[in-house]
């Protein structure tokens, strides 16, 4: 059995306080390693570590700092495959699943490089009589991340790597189900030249959240995750003193117009709704076709496309369309759901509870499912799934559509399909979801653009990657400053106006 560690002060750690997590394989629903979960003394150790290091890596000028991010991303390509494959190891994903995760990391990154021009501040010469002034972004100081299981590789990247080009020094604490690819990047990145305690991987659980979201050093932390944690560690940070953004659940409505494209509707929503088992945060979950003709057409598309999925391990090539969920508590959870779905008067047109596949019978598999004629009222439709289960709702206009995006209260993404440019204008215009797609299924923003949620979806007032993380791991420090030419007659003791 293998025994993971932490990444503390530029070394693989064994934990000390005498607590593990199981670490599965997905596909055989067998222990594959254990995991340490850290203790607060481990959290603050991490933390003086991590704040003795951090003043001499915030003194390296902004360029020096963008060259390891640039030598950061050549390792990562270099490395693609070995880490695609820990990943799809223990999480479940396709090969090219895993590698479209760690992709989308590796892109902030690139962003990163970018790092000497987004941290200039402002300059005014002349402010008053003799008088300049300047704004200077400068680094927080110890930062720290929570990270979800679905995305291992590149949401990590998406907190660290902004944080590191500002120069603060960064405490990871990752999904204790999935820990192998954090602290493989954590050892990429002191390759690529980070000097050993700016970033450290330690993983734990609520304990160590808590340790972290107390510790006085630490002075932001970001999460991705549900709700309700979402909310706790937005209130208990905030009222710690420190800087937090939160992203939590998430309900996509994808809206599909008469005049859509149904064959395009379709292939999109069997990506967005089916892709990684539909454990993504910006996954299709609810597709609202406008129109009982509509409706129909689109089912008529979906069932075929449904049942020639291919489900499997990440072993079985790169023809499998996904894999299994990432434990065994998932996958009941998503059955409880499916079966509230059935009681609650859903229609079940692709009835996946009884795939079973041969020789991984002890896998966290779960069949596709598709459910129609699906009401607001239903806990399908107001809880986040997180599995390959997609829900229609049958909308009788396009007002009513809109309205049932705008009322839940997840606002992540939405998406529309028409071929209407004055509907999709209105749709993106007035719906209150933070990320919209117009024939686009899945409108995660690219690294120079920033990507957030509206309503629960939320907590915090700035978003990840773009502009936004460069704002979020910087202060900004206003100097005015005036230089005297000579002696003068005396002290002034009034501010002088302008002229």
């Amino acid at each position: 059995m293998q025994e993971l560690t932490h990444y503390i002060g530029g070394e693989h750690v064994k934990g000390t306080s005498g607590r593990f997590a199981d670490v599965y394989n997905p596909a055989t629903g067998e222990v594959q390693a254990k995991v340490p979960l850290a203790s607060t003394d481990e959290i603050a150790k991490a933390i003086e570590i991590a704040a003795k290091a951090q003043p001499a890596w915030a003194a390296t000028n902004p360029q020096r700092r963008a060259r390891v991010m640039m030598a950061f991303v050549g390792l990562l390509n270099r490395d693609m495959d070995k880490l695609a494959e820990a990943l799809s190891r223990e999480h479940g994903k396709t090969i090219p699943d895993a590698k479209g995760d760690v992709q989308r990391g590796l892109e902030v990154v690139e962003y990163c490089i970018g790092a000497p021009e987004l941290l200039k501040g402002e300059y005014t010469d002349s402010a008053g009589p003799g008088i300049d002034m300047y704004s200077m972004k400068q680094p927080l100081g110890v930062t720290a991340g929570i990270t979800p299981f679905n995305f291992p590789a590149m949401i990590p990247m998406w907190m660290f790597a902004p944080a590191l080009a500002c120069g603060n020094a960064f405490i990871l604490k990752p999904s204790e189900r999935d820990p192998s690819v954090p602290l493989m990047l954590a050892e990429l990145m002191e390759e690529a030249g980070l000097p050993k305690g700016v970033l450290q991987v330690v993983n734990g659980d609520k304990e160590a959240v808590d340790a972290l979201l107390h510790h006085p050093v630490v002075q932001s932390i970001g999460f991705v995750g549900s709700t309700p944690i979402a909310e706790y560690i937005y209130g208990t940070g905030c009222a710690n003193g420190k800087r937090v953004q939160c992203f939590g659940g998430a309900k996509n409505h994808m809206i599909i117009m008469p005049d859509a494209d149904m064959d395009q509707a379709a292939d999109a929503l069997i990506g967005a709704g089916y892709g990684a088992a539909g454990e993504r945060c910006m996954a299709i979950s609810v597709a609202v076709p406008v129109g009982h003709e509509t409706a129909d057409r689109l089912i008529e598309k979906l069932v075929p496309r449904i049942e020639k999925l291919k489900v499997g391990p990440y072993t079985a090539g790169n023809d499998v369309d996904y894999g299994p969920v990432v434990t065994a508590a998932a996958k009941q959870n998503i059955l409880g759901l499916i079966q509230s779905g059935v009681d609650q008067g859903a229609k079940l047109v692709v009835d996946g509870r009884d795939f079973s596949l041969q020789g991984y019978e002890n896998g966290f598999f779960v069949g596709p499912h598709l459910f129609d004629h699906v009401t607001p009222d239903m806990d399908i439709y107001k809880k986040e799934i997180f599995g390959p289960v997609l829900s229609t709702v049958r909308a009788g206009s396009y007002e009513e559509a809109i309205k049932l995006a705008m009322d839940h209260e997840y606002g992540n993404g939405t998406a529309i399909f028409t071929r209407d440019g004055d509907a999709a204008r209105d749709f993106a215009n007035r719906i209150n979801i933070g990320m919209v797609g117009i024939n686009v299924p899945i409108p995660v923003p690219l690294a120079y653009h920033t990507f957030g949620g509206w309503k629960k979806s939320v907590f915090g007032d700035l978003n990840q990657h773009g502009p936004d993380a460069f704002k979020f791991y910087t202060r900004t420090k206003t100097v005015t400053s005036r230089w005297p030419s000579g002696i003068k007659e005396g002290g002034e003791f009034n501010f002088k106006a302008m002229d």
